[in-house]
């Protein structure tokens, strides 16, 4: 059995806090009306309760640092990681960017436009992950299987309120 050393248990760490990290900002997003205007909105009868919502990003949010870590397992300074990680990395951002759209600007039809960019963005990582590592890019199907509920959640949502 491999021992794990204090530097990967870091960069472990750091991996997890990094994608962690992108779900705390997107949430203080998701605050400022989830309690107020989300409240109003019809929603469809699979809606999950935010608790649970809750408990998959943060599980989806560790996988993603896994993930993350196995790449930076491998090594990052080959042309083919960089851009895998900066794929990754914007879809970060994005994933960040649909709490804004949906919950900030309280626009369902702004929210269906960025989460077909990170669905897009998600598979284009699990892509580029590949090739550096199959079990990193597994990590990432728990993700977009996810993301793709919530998009047609987010859809549903927008239908029931035009």
């Amino acid at each position: 059995m491999n021992s794990i050393t204090f530097r990967e248990l870091a960069r472990l760490i750091l991996c997890i806090a990094i994608c962690q990290s992108a779900g705390v900002i997107g949430s203080v997003f998701t605050a400022s009306s989830v309690n107020t205007w989300y409240t109003t909105l019809v929603k469809p009868w699979f809606t999950p309760p935010g608790s649970v919502i809750s408990v998959v990003w943060i599980a989806l949010f560790v996988l993603m640092g896994l993930s993350l870590f196995l790449i930076w397992q491998k090594g990052i300074s080959s042309a083919n990681s960089k851009i895998a990680l900066g794929v990754f990395a914007f879809q970060l951002l994005v994933n960040v960017l649909w709490s804004y759209a949906f919950f900030v600007l309280q626009s369902p039809l702004a929210g269906i436009v960025v989460i077909v960019v990170l669905w897009l963005l998600i598979l284009q990582s699990i892509i580029r992950f590949w090739s550096i590592s199959k079990d990193a890019a597994l990590l990432l199907f728990p993700y977009i299987i996810w993301v793709s509920f919530a998009a047609f959640l987010n859809y549903t949502i927008w239908g029931l309120n035009r």
